[in-house]
């Protein structure tokens, strides 16, 4: 036995702590006159707004934006199956990245009890930097255990070194040796967990541990 060829897969991951929280508030209003529901969804945006810009001057909210005022008209339908007069809705969004969660609790305790405030979804991010540098260091790793593996068969085989042939992502490697790297990692965003208590007082927000892993494929010869 002079050459084996031997395939392998290399998997890796790695656990971090969320690093920004970015949440989504809407600010709603409405009624039967259209420039009242505008005036009124407006006066209760600027000081959600207002909070915000205050934090972000203090580097509390690392980044913000609000999105376009919203109206739409719906006639409603009566007892007797009659139409009603128009009722108006409008609408704002915004949103806030928060570099620490104690921080998104205490402003969301604030805003969600403020008239006409809905609290939305929260995103558990990293930075970017650290989003990058942290997938390739776990793509290099599980190169790392592919190679492991490879070798591990050429010794039980009473085989020396192993030379890599061709590696990809999960499912893309064929059998023609000239495929290029591809490993890419993978990333799992973190729920968000949210408990207020019997009150509704506050809110605590409990990030989970956001995953990057990455799983290759790789074919290596064995001499």
């Amino acid at each position: 036995m002079s050459e084996v060829t031997v395939t392998v897969r290399g998997e890796h991951e790695a656990r971090l702590a969320p690093e920004r929280a970015t949440i989504r508030v809407t600010v709603r209003a409405e009624g039967a006159d259209r420039a009242s529901v505008v005036d009124r969804v407006m006066h209760l945006t600027e000081p959600v707004r207002e909070s915000i810009t205050t934090r972000r001057d203090t580097g509390i909210v690392v980044d913000w934006s609000s999105k376009r005022l919203s109206v739409r008209a719906e006639r409603p339908w009566n007892n007797e199956g009659k139409r009603l007069a128009p009722v108006y809705y409008a609408s704002i969004d915004l949103t806030a990245t928060f570099g620490e969660a104690s921080e998104l609790s205490l402003w969301v305790s604030d805003v969600s009890a403020w008239d006409g405030v809905e609290v939305g979804w929260v995103n558990w991010h990293l930075t970017t930097e650290t989003s990058s540098r942290i997938e390739r260091e776990v793509a290099a790793e599980a190169v790392g255990v592919a190679v492991t593996r490879a070798q591990a068969y050429a010794t039980a085989l009473g085989l020396g070194t192993v030379v890599p042939v061709e590696i990809a992502d999960v499912g893309l490697i064929a059998p023609a040796p000239v495929q290029p790297f591809t490993g890419t990692a993978k990333m799992r965003g973190a729920m968000m967990q949210e408990s207020a208590d019997a009150g509704g007082a506050s809110m605590e927000y409990e990030p989970d541990e956001i995953v990057i892993s990455t799983t290759v494929e790789a074919r290596f010869l064995a001499r």
